[in-house]
């Protein structure tokens, strides 16, 4: 139904069998996730026993040494085949997540956590996101003090996915005070650890969509740190996290792109077999105009996506096209699940038909993990050089 241009034949193996491994998890598959919130191990599994989760990791450590291109190849992949978005964020994490351990960890650090990481044997959770903070993560209040021996933390962290069956935690906290700091964004510092169970608190937050892969508000008292577990310098690591973010926004943006054309081939499939009034209500330019314009909305948000990843591969700026990337794949995403639902008329409210879940899981991409006001602000100030709004 769509295609980014000419791909190259590995790229178009990678497509062909990531699709081949999603494609044993059909749509009653995801459906009884949704329903039952258990997290989709099989999978999980099948992806790290095709060796995808490594697919943007260097070969010595067990991944397949691929670029941002590749990845987002494999995410939209995984999207497209109706996994939507409790597929996408069961590995999304292992793609881009450990980047900074690879970047910026000693060789001990990696060569200790990245195959495990990437043979699914170690399971790791992100924590950034503070109740009091949101995206101004210069403002984090979550404390790492030194001791003799590391550090010990303390603090809550919100929207921390996967933690129910994480066993290592990515965490920043702050090690120097704000008002010491020269600058607000200074004096974080970056951890990879052991995630106590007896230290942190994880509890679930009920939510709209993708009941499968939970987030969690984490209350953390007295988390020890071995020095060890410290990545890179201590207050550098708001340095570390901003290296990920344009392959993030690019991963969100061919994640809900996928998701928009599985529920756009929904749609068009129940627009030619639905018969109204003696005619398939495809016929009916009130239906089939609003589907056109989701797949020119879906094409074109993908074609800039693609060139942000190229950008990225190249070693080339790419803050622009990222960022307007996720903004316009996010909104067209959500646009064509909505079309879908409303394609279906009332069966598009009833679970049999799996688009009000797309719908749901659709909305996700369009708030996190930056939101469509903070995209537009950057554009504004960095690329058209207009005065800062905040």
């Amino acid at each position: 139904m769509h295609t980014i241009g000419p791909l190259s034949e590995d790229q178009l193996a990678i497509q062909d069998g990531v699709a081949r491994t999603v494609a044993q998890f059909d749509d009653e598959y995801w459906a009884n996730t949704d329903e039952t919130g258990d997290w989709p191990e099989a999978f999980c599994d099948a992806m790290a026993e095709g060796g995808w989760l490594g697919i943007a990791f260097p070969e010595e450590y067990g991944g397949a040494g691929l670029g941002l291109t590749e990845a987002a190849l494999m995410m939209q992949t995984v999207t497209r085949s109706g996994a939507g978005y409790s597929g996408a964020s069961a590995i999304h994490l292992n793609i881009f997540g450990p980047k900074p351990l690879e970047k910026f960890g000693n060789d001990e650090q990696k060569q200790e956590n990245l195959p495990k990481i990437i043979s699914g044997e170690e399971k790791m959770c992100f924590a950034v996101t503070e109740p009091n903070s949101g995206l101004d993560t210069s403002s984090l209040e979550t404390k790492a003090e030194r001791t003799n021996t590391g550090y010990t933390i303390n603090g809550r962290k919100i929207w921390t996915t996967g933690a129910q069956r994480a066993d290592k935690i990515l965490i920043i906290a702050r090690t120097t005070p704000k008002e010491q700091c020269a600058k607000p964004y200074l004096g974080l510092s970056l951890f990879y650890t052991d995630l106590d169970r007896g230290k942190i608190e994880a509890n679930p937050i009920p939510k709209m969509g993708r009941k499968a892969v939970e987030c969690n508000t984490l209350f953390i008292d007295g988390l020890e740190v071995p020095k060890e577990h410290l990545i890179g310098e201590e207050g550098a690591g708001f340095k570390y996290l901003i290296q990920g973010l344009n392959p993030e926004r690019v991963l969100f943006a061919v994640e809900s792109i996928g998701l928009g054309f599985a529920a756009l081939e929904k749609a068009t499939t129940y627009a030619n077999e639905r018969v109204v009034f003696g005619r398939p209500i495809g016929q009916n330019q009130g239906i089939a105009h609003p589907l056109a314009k989701a797949w020119a909305e879906l094409s074109a948000a993908e074609l800039l996506a693609y060139k942000a990843a190229a950008l990225f591969d190249q070693g080339q700026e790419c803050g622009a096209e990222a960022n307007a990337a996720k903004y316009l794949g996010t909104e067209a995403g959500f646009n064509a699940c909505e079309t879908a639902v409303l394609t279906h008329g009332g069966m598009g409210y009833a679970r049999e038909y799996h688009v009000e879940r797309y719908m749901r899981e659709a909305m996700l991409a369009r708030i996190a993990p930056v939101s469509r006001e903070m995209i537009l602000n950057f554009i504004s100030e960095r690329v058209l050089g207009l005065p800062k709004s905040y």
